[in-house]
């Protein structure tokens, strides 16, 4: 094989994926605020759980929409450099 040459494999870089990974914690982080948020602004009295359960929620609902949008954005670009790879 040529030096040059890369072996063909659909791994993104690990730069994309640690991008990726960042912007999920990120996004559950947020989730998570809002979550909190949300329901310790209708809550009156004793609110311990019911604020866990929306800051639970919330964590779980960010970081699973960010996930999917971070595979989403990593296979189009395993697609686009593919396509260049061709040119």
């Amino acid at each position: 094989m040529n030096q040059q040459q890369r072996p063909l494999s659909a791994l993104p870089s690990v730069f994309a994926r640690a991008v990726a990974y960042i912007s999920i914690i990120i996004a559950g982080i947020a989730g998570a605020l809002i979550g909190f948020t949300l329901v310790d602004l209708q809550c009156q009295g004793d609110c311990d759980v019911p604020n866990s359960i929306g800051l639970i929620l919330g964590a779980a609902t960010g970081a699973l929409g960010m996930g999917v949008v971070a595979v989403l954005v990593l296979r189009a670009t395993g697609e686009w450099k593919e396509l260049e790879d061709r040119k």
